[in-house]
């Protein structure tokens, strides 16, 4: 099942489209929190967005930067604004198509269904991020972000994060971790390990993330 965010602030037009795309078998969030939309985004994994460009705080040129930071996943912008600036701007800044309001539901369905069977007809391609407070990991892409700051990573900074994330809460032992990061061309030793988490967390210093991996003696890591 396809799932499809809405960031709409007319709750009379979000919820019309949420309905309609339900009965099509859709699967919907509707974006309550304009502030920051990058929780449910991560959290929801959409595989598009439906996007008004007038919100509150942050409009919608705004968002499909963010979003483009992170995913390839499909934008479709909805308007009343009809300028030509306005839809050039939506299409260079990220966007797949952009349709003006008041719009056809069934032609925005059509063209819904078109983008997300070229995008997805071959393979799932839903892109593998977490979030945890403000830190954002693109795994795929090995980056990490924090507002708007950001850092790539090596594929074993990525790993030990990332288990470090799924684990939040939690001690994640030396021991784990090690096991994490072995693979059939290297051998990691627990100096290695240390010396990984310490460059990782000189990483996420310099991008405004200061003490957010802990460590305990003797035993392992968990984040802050």
């Amino acid at each position: 099942m396809y799932k499809i965010m809405i960031i709409e602030d007319d709750q009379r037009i979000s919820s019309i489209l949420e309905g309609h795309l339900q009965k099509w078998g859709y699967e919907v969030l509707i974006v309550t929190d304009f502030s920051n939309i990058m929780p449910d985004y991560t959290s929801f994994k959409p595989h598009l967005i439906l996007m008004d460009i007038n919100l509150p705080y942050y409009d919608g040129f705004y968002w499909c930067v963010k979003i483009r930071e992170l995913s390839n996943v499909s934008i479709i912008f909805l308007s009343s604004r009809d300028s030509d600036s306005d839809k050039i701007r939506a299409i260079t800044q990220g966007g797949d198509d952009y349709i003006e309001k008041p719009f056809s539901i069934d032609l925005l369905t059509a063209k819904l269904s078109a983008i997300l069977r070229r995008a997805y007809s071959s393979a799932d391609q839903t892109l593998n991020t977490l979030q945890y407070r403000d830190l954002i990991v693109n795994v795929d892409r090995l980056q990490v972000f924090c507002k708007d700051s950001e850092a790539e990573l090596t594929r074993n900074e990525c790993k030990i994060i990332t288990l470090l994330m799924r684990n939040h809460g939690n001690l994640v032992t030396r021991g784990r971790l090690m096991q994490s990061l072995w693979d059939d061309e290297s051998f990691v030793d627990d100096n290695t390990l240390t010396v990984n988490v310490n460059r990782l967390r000189r990483k996420l210093e310099e991008i405004g993330l200061e003490g957010y991996i802990k460590t305990i003696k003797g035993e392992g890591y968990r984040l802050a």
